[in-house]
């Protein structure tokens, strides 16, 4: 087998098989407390001769501040990577189908094994926690040849021309001609980073992990894998709203279908009246706080795409659970009023007593109406209003005109058409996208470069964006939840929408959430916003935007942006000398 080659690439590369990946051409990597660095390691062997070893190299760090974690880069199979109306957009890294990288697999024991003519990487990440000291630090990364391969046959044998013999010191080893140490500096800043900010939810599905998982909804199993999902939204993805099915969320269903159960709230209906059990809603609510979860999103009020119905509500009627509401019952049901009046006032106290108050606290009425679709909007928005009196009320709403209108007093705009909301100054504006944004705008689908994912931070420090709203931490569903999609076979549920959309984290064994690229970078992006948040507060809004800009005499838009990976990996350097240096 010939020599294999290593290199450093930024986390802003995607590593593809068949494309040898840009080195990485800044040696500096810059972070503070609380956040994450990031660096893959690209390996490449020559073709591998016939009869001949399978090479094994084990991956160390030395020098970083901190305990580092590795990563295997895995391939992911689509061939849905955009719409057919996406093809005159450039920015993509391909239109084709194939192999993408995305999955980010734990590499435990630190052993790969180089795949011959093929380009592959190793993800290094770095999270830098409140203990560790600011400086810098020259981390060194080392590939080191095992000293047994592998034959055709699957049978291990020592290579008798590796100099790196097991039991050898290392002092010994260091020696070794396939032994390869590639080298950067991590700068960790001095500066106590702001708070985030923005408010970012990615709606959590919690029918989903029960259905992959094969477990009862609500079950002691099922509790257990929602914690994990949740504490890595939490803690590691910037996730600080949860949407919260205080019943079964009425997202993505095909009409008259339903999706499987799961319902917060214990409803008893006896003699016309309700009585509420708030237990599971305490057990919830407490995972939240305990992993960062600042605020909840109550579970739509009415059915998806102009609230015609009400949503799938169970109760115990007489000793029996039966559905009450659903897609049978018209939103403006007068019994589904008398249910509301009892109901809302009931969970808003619960919450205030379980620590969400009015502030933290966000209803939904129908998501995404239209003009088609307004008359029963309203009809619905009128049909709970006041019983909403005093709390944050949000919906996705891409129609300025529909806005002006009064609709949805707090909109969250999708980003291809929330140039009319920002040019009309609308206040505390939210911005989302999904599946629909595949033209021009950030998203963050298999086949974009990871800087179309990032420059989302900058755009929503620019223009002072309050929420962040995704449709898509962890749907495993096929579209309008018609049957369970396997995210690693089948990645466009059911060519519904472009590869990566409908999720950023993956189902591991033992209910273990596993992270991705796009939810790395994404990370990333919000660091961005943090880190100019702070620079804000230290030399004013105009110097974080002169830096931002630089030689640029053009107004950045959701639509118009530095496409470049250089661009992003400068700014972070750049922010980091002006607040530590400047």
């Amino acid at each position: 087998m010939g020599k294999t080659e290593f290199y450093l690439v930024s986390s802003l590369e995607k590593v593809f098989p068949c494309k040898r990946p840009k080195p990485m051409e800044n040696t500096t990597l810059s972070v503070w407390a609380g956040m994450r660095g990031a660096v893959q390691l690209v390996f490449y062997a020559s073709e591998k001769g016939e009869g001949s070893l399978w090479h094994s190299y084990r991956i160390s760090v030395k020098g970083a501040p901190a305990p580092t974690e590795l990563y295997k880069v895995e391939l992911l199979p689509s061939d849905f990577p955009s719409w057919e109306d996406a093809a005159e957009d450039e920015n993509y890294l391909t239109h084709e189908p194939g192999l993408f990288p995305d999955l980010l697999m734990p590499l435990e024991d630190g052993i790969i094994r180089p795949i011959p003519r093929q380009y592959r990487s190793v993800w290094i990440s770095f999270p830098v926690t409140e203990e560790i000291l600011p400086g810098t630090y020259e981390v060194a990364i080392e590939a080191r040849p095992e000293a047994v391969g592998i034959s055709g046959n699957g049978a291990q044998q020592e290579e008798a021309d590796c100099g790196c013999k097991s039991g050898m010191q290392e002092t010994e080893a260091d020696d070794c001609a396939e032994r390869t140490v590639l080298s950067f500096f991590l700068r960790v800043g001095n500066v106590k980073m702001d708070k985030q900010k923005l408010i970012h939810t990615e709606w959590f599905h919690g029918d989903c992990l029960a259905a992959y998982y094969h477990v009862e909804p609500l079950s002691e199993a099922h509790w257990a894998i929602m914690e994990r999902f949740i504490r890595q939204a939490g803690r590691r993805h910037g996730v600080n709203m949860l949407l919260t099915p205080v019943f079964t969320p009425p997202l993505d269903t095909e009409v008259g279908g339903e999706r499987p159960t799961v319902q917060l709230v214990g409803i008893t209906g006896t003699k016309g009246k309700y009585s509420f059990d708030f237990s599971a809603l305490a057990r919830w609510t407490a995972i939240c706080r305990e992993n960062g979860i600042e605020y909840l999103e109550i579970a739509h009020l009415f059915t998806q795409w102009g609230a015609r119905a009400t949503p799938k509500i169970i109760a115990c009627i007489d000793g029996e659970n039966r559905r009450i509401f659903g897609w049978d019952v018209p939103a403006d049901s007068p019994k589904y009023r008398e249910f509301l009046e009892r109901f809302l006032p009931a969970l808003q106290a619960e919450l205030q007593k379980l620590g969400y108050d009015r502030e933290h606290v966000y209803f939904h009425i129908s998501d995404e109406p239209s003009e088609e679709n307004k008359s029963s909007y309203l009809a619905a928005k009128k049909h709970a209003a006041d019983l909403l009196s005093g709390y944050p009320v949000i919906d996705a709403l891409s129609s300025f005109s529909l806005y002006q209108t009064g609709i949805v007093e707090h909109p969250a705009a999708s980003n291809d058409h929330i140039q009319s909301f920002i040019d009309a100054q609308v206040s505390d504006l939210w911005v989302y996208y999904c599946c629909a944004q595949g033209i021009d705008v950030p998203n963050r689908f298999y086949a974009m470069p990871s800087a179309r994912n990032r420059i989302m931070g900058v755009l929503m420090y620019l223009y002072q964006i309050k929420g962040f709203l995704h449709w898509g931490y962890n749907f495993y569903f096929t579209q309008y939840s018609r049957k369970p999609a396997d995210p690693y076979r089948m990645t466009h549920s059911d060519y519904a929408f472009p590869s990566g959309d409908a999720y950023l984290v993956y189902p591991g064994e033992d209910g273990e959430p596993l992270t991705s690229i796009r939810a790395e970078v994404q990370n990333e992006a919000l660091a961005d916003i943090r880190i100019l948040n702070t620079l804000e507060k230290w030399k004013g809004r105009g110097e974080a935007e002169k830096i931002i800009y630089g030689e640029e005499t053009e107004p950045f838009t959701f639509k118009k942006y530095p496409h470049s990976a250089e661009y992003l990996l400068s700014l972070r350097e750049k922010l980091f000398d002006a607040l530590e240096n400047g």
